[in-house]
């Protein structure tokens, strides 16, 4: 299967013309989270990519709430937040918001680790993991250097092993990857990324 995913695209107009653009190659589009900004603008930010053609498949970042992105979103989205789906054969669990819980204030949309944990234990195995957060150690990297993934998403992927992690969320470390056992783990980003991924 091959899939299109992104990260953070945050009201960007260029930026989601690229993406709705290269969707039309996609059998499977992955957004992992915050498609506008501190809470504002996701009904425009939905409509930036409602040209998407493609399956998608989506979670939310700490910019919007579970229940906006699903009243937002448009027809043939599934959201996920603490669920899963299956699409053609392939198994996906997704996990939105901040974790470990941020510095942002009010408007952030964020989980404790205990709360993360407990929510990605209802998933026993996945083809593709979608978290918006980063596991802790890979791909989590702040300008300044400090590791701030979480140890609830790293404690996921290390017992289930799914064959691709997704995610977003620390701007400085968008391109970035890593592995965990067999998983490869990507912080996005809302430039195109390609996968081709075995059901």
């Amino acid at each position: 299967m091959r899939i299109l995913a992104f990260s953070d695209l945050h009201l960007g107009r260029s930026r989601a013309a690229a993406l709705v653009e290269a969707s039309a190659e996609a059998d499977l589009v992955i957004g992992a989270g915050d498609f506008c900004n501190m809470r504002r603008g996701l009904e425009e930010a939905m409509a930036l990519l409602g040209r998407i053609a493609a399956p998608m498949v989506v979670v939310p970042g700490n910019a919007e709430s579970a229940e906006e992105l699903r009243t937002a979103a448009h027809e043939g989205t599934r959201v996920l937040h603490g669920d899963g789906c299956e699409i053609d054969g392939l198994k996906l669990f997704g996990l939105g918001y901040g974790v470990p819980v941020t510095p942002f204030g009010d408007w952030s949309c964020d989980l404790s680790e205990f709360d993360a944990a407990t929510l990605l234990s209802r998933c026993d195995a996945a083809d593709i993991l979608i978290t918006h957060s980063p596991p802790k150690g890979i791909a989590d990297q702040t300008s300044g250097g400090q590791s701030v993934g979480s140890t609830a998403i790293r404690d996921a992927i290390e017992r289930m092993q799914p064959q691709l992690a997704v995610c977003g969320h620390i701007h400085d470390s968008w391109g970035h990857e890593g592995a965990i056992g067999k998983t490869r783990v990507v912080n996005l980003g809302p430039s195109p990324n390609w996968f081709e991924v075995e059901t």
